[in-house]
């Protein structure tokens, strides 16, 4: 595969998608799901996709076992500064590789902490995985520790949105919610996926939100669902701590069901 140039707008300006695809044995899990987010990032962007069908095809040549096929369209070359090229010719770029979950999380749970950086909002990107994630970056280095799996993540008004590279999920007063991702955040195919399985309530909720919460869980395509054991704040001082029960499985089930995960008991 040639390398990519250095006037590609995806290297130059982050002008460009990536999608990270859990595949089984050969076949993509929730498909449909990533596909529908590629659509909806170039429509955004305005550029076409590069064929679909090829893109899927690609599956075909990962190793047994689980794999991730990571696929990255920019807006290919071209263009005077960021003004984007009349008719551009957008460049695919993949890879694959095998891949293994972390059970432990998925048995044990996890501690995260509140990141002291806080999400931009810009409603035109909200939801779309383009290639511009500086914000995701500079979040995960605020910590170090490894006993910390991920960090969530705020936006500007002080509205709960996501962690670093997972969506967040939580069940208060019975009620299952999720941040709502209008203005800013990646929408996850896995959380696209249980959104139609299950009854979720899209919500704009600040930090105090978990503080009430019965139970607490991160999830993407990949990793599967993780339930939140302990909140710390960005200082390292614990907020919340949850004892693992049958209400942490009930959307960690959902979730294992689609990906083909196991469930947990």
């Amino acid at each position: 595969m040639e390398e990519m140039p250095l006037d590609d707008r995806g290297l130059a300006y982050g002008d460009g998608l990536f999608e990270t695809v859990l595949v089984r044995d050969g076949e993509p899990l929730l498909w449909s799901e990533h596909v529908a987010r590629l659509r909806r990032g170039a429509e955004r962007l305005g550029f076409a996709l590069p064929d679909e069908d090829a893109m899927g095809a690609l599956c075909r040549q990962a190793p047994p076992g689980l794999a991730v096929l990571k696929l990255i369209v920019t807006r290919g070359s071209g263009g005077r500064g960021y003004r984007p090229p009349d008719s551009p010719t957008p460049r695919l770029r993949w890879q694959l590789a095998s891949f293994t979950p972390q059970p432990v999380r998925w048995h044990e749970g996890v501690r995260v902490r509140h990141c002291r950086l806080r999400l931009g909002r810009q409603p035109a990107l909200a939801g779309i995985k383009h290639l511009n994630r500086l914000e995701n970056v500079l979040a995960r280095g605020e910590w170090q520790d490894d006993a910390i799996a991920e960090g969530l993540l705020c936006d500007s008004h002080g509205q709960l949105v996501e962690a670093t590279c997972m969506n967040l999920f939580w069940l208060r007063r019975g009620r299952l919610e999720t941040p709502r991702l209008a203005h800013c955040g990646v929408a996850g195919t896995l959380r696209e996926a249980l959104l139609s399985e299950l009854d979720i309530a899209e919500v704009e909720a600040g930090p105090a939100a978990l503080l009430d919460a019965e139970a607490a869980w991160l999830g993407n395509s990949l990793q599967g669902v993780w339930p939140l054991t302990q909140l710390d704040d960005p200082q390292g001082a614990c907020l919340r701590r949850w004892s693992l029960d049958e209400n942490h499985r009930l959307l960690q089930d959902a979730g294992h069901r689609l990906l083909g995960y196991p469930t947990i008991r």
